[in-house]
C-alpha cells in the first residue's frame, strides 16, 4: 500500500461522523422522553423527525434563563442593580425572546404544540419586555401631556394599563400550568411559582398607579424573589436534558408525571 493511500485513509477516518449520543436516536422509554422534551409523549405525533434533528428545549431554557435568573436579582435590587433592567435589554431581547423564538419553531417542526406555545408565549414577553424600555418605541408617549415618553412612563396611567398585561400573562400561565400537570413536576413547580409571580408583578403596577409606592416596592421584592424561586425548577431541567443529550452515564430526575396521571389516549387503549 503506497504513502498515498494510507494517507487517503486516514483522511476518511478523520472525516467519518461520530455519535457521541447514542441514546437520542434509538427508541427511548417513557421517562427517558419526558427528561427530552417538555411535551408528554403523544401517540398522535408520527414519524422518526425527532431522531434527525437535534434537541430544541434545551435551546429554548438557555434562553430563558440567561435572561429570567439575572432579572429576578435586578428586580429585588441586590448589590444596587436596578432600572428595569436598562442593562439588561439586549440580553432580554436576543437571549429571552430572539433565542426562543428559535426554540419553539424547533419545537413545532417536531410537533411539540405544548412547548412551542410555552416558549413562544414567553420568548414573547422578553421581548416586549426589552423593546418596551427603548426609547425608539416611545410606549409612554400616548400618557404624556407634553410627548415625553419617560415622563408618560411614570404616570398612574401607564402602569395601571401594564397591570392588566400581567394579569393576561397570569391566567394564560394557568393554562399553562395545569397542561403541564401531564409532564413533571419541575416544570409544574416553576409554572406555579411563575403564576405568582406575574401576578405580584400585576399588583405592584395597580399599586403605584394608586400611589402605594411603599406597598409596591414590598411586592416587587416579593416578586423577584418569586421568580428566583422558579429559576431553580428551570435549571434543574435543563441539567436533566444536557446530561440526558450526552448519554451520562448519571441520570437526573425531574419527577415524571405522565405515567402517573395517563392521558385520555392511553385511557383509551386500556378500556378497549
Amino acid at each position: 500500500m503506497s504513502s498515498g493511500d494510507i494517507s487517503e485513509k486516514n483522511d476518511i477516518e478523520t472525516l467519518r461522523p461520530i455519535q457521541t449520543a447514542e441514546s437520542v436516536f434509538l427508541p427511548v422509554t417513557r421517562d427517558v422522553f419526558e427528561k427530552l422534551y417538555l411535551n408528554p409523549k403523544s401517540p398522535w405525533v408520527k414519524g422518526d423527525l425527532r431522531k434527525q434533528v437535534g434537541n430544541p428545549t434545551p435551546i429554548s431554557l438557555i434562553g430563558f434563563l440567561v435572561a429570567a435568573t439575572p432579572n429576578a436579582f435586578i428586580t429585588m435590587g441586590i448589590r444596587g442593580s436596578g432600572g428595569s433592567g436598562g442593562a439588561m435589554l439586549t440580553a432580554f431581547i436576543f437571549f429571552g425572546g430572539v433565542v426562543q423564538l428559535f426554540g419553539a419553531v424547533g419545537e413545532w417542526v417536531i410537533g411539540n404544540t405544548f412547548s412551542c406555545a410555552l416558549f413562544f408565549t414567553y420568548g414573547t414577553f422578553w421581548i416586549v419586555q426589552g423593546t418596551g424600555l427603548m426609547p425608539f418605541f416611545a410606549t409612554g408617549l400616548q400618557y404624556s401631556s407634553t410627548g415625553n415618553s419617560l415622563e408618560g412612563m411614570e404616570t398612574p396611567s401607564y402602569h395601571a394599563t401594564l397591570g392588566f398585561y400581567f394579569i393576561a400573562l397570569t391566567l394564560i400561565t394557568m393554562v399553562y400550568t395545569i397542561c403541564s400537570i401531564r409532564t413533571n413536576i419541575c416544570l409544574f413547580s416553576a409554572l406555579f411559582l411563575l403564576i405568582i409571580t406575574f401576578s405580584l408583578f400585576s399588583a405592584v403596577h395597580f399599586q403605584v398607579a394608586a400611589g402605594e409606592i411603599a406597598l409596591a416596592e414590598r411586592l416587587q421584592m416579593a416578586a423577584g424573589a418569586f421568580n428566583l424561586a422558579l429559576c431553580v425548577p428551570v435549571w434543574h431541567i435543563f441539567l436533566a436534558q444536557m446530561l440526558e443529550s450526552v448519554d451520562f452515564p448519571y441520570t437526573v430526575p425531574v419527577g415524571d408525571l405522565s405515567t402517573i396521571i395517563r392521558g385520555r389516549s392511553q385511557k383509551m387503549q386500556t378500556d378497549v
